[in-house]
């Protein structure tokens, strides 16, 4: 049986679009222990414009095959997501 991607959307109030981020990261890693959740490719945008999307995580692609689980605008080194 072949699987097909979705994007599950859960409205949140948060005062600002930072807060918003940092609630989703919270939310990704409470369910990043579900293989079929793709923790990379979480965005945010506002209920108006969502269209607009803000990455959560870098998710840039390092060797080994590793992505980069810090914030999406970090300073500093990529870090690969299992060593966080």
């Amino acid at each position: 049986m072949s699987r097909e991607r979705f994007v599950v959307h859960l409205p949140v109030l948060a005062a600002d679009l930072a807060t918003a981020r940092r609630f989703a990261r919270a939310i990704t890693r409470a369910v990043g222990f579900l293989p079929d959740v793709d923790r990379g490719e979480t965005t945010v945008s506002a209920e108006d414009a969502q269209f607009v999307r803000h990455r959560v995580f870098c998710d840039s692609l390092l060797d080994g095959g590793h992505r980069c689980g810090r914030t999406a605008d970090h300073d500093g080194p990529c870090v690969p997501l299992d060593q966080q």
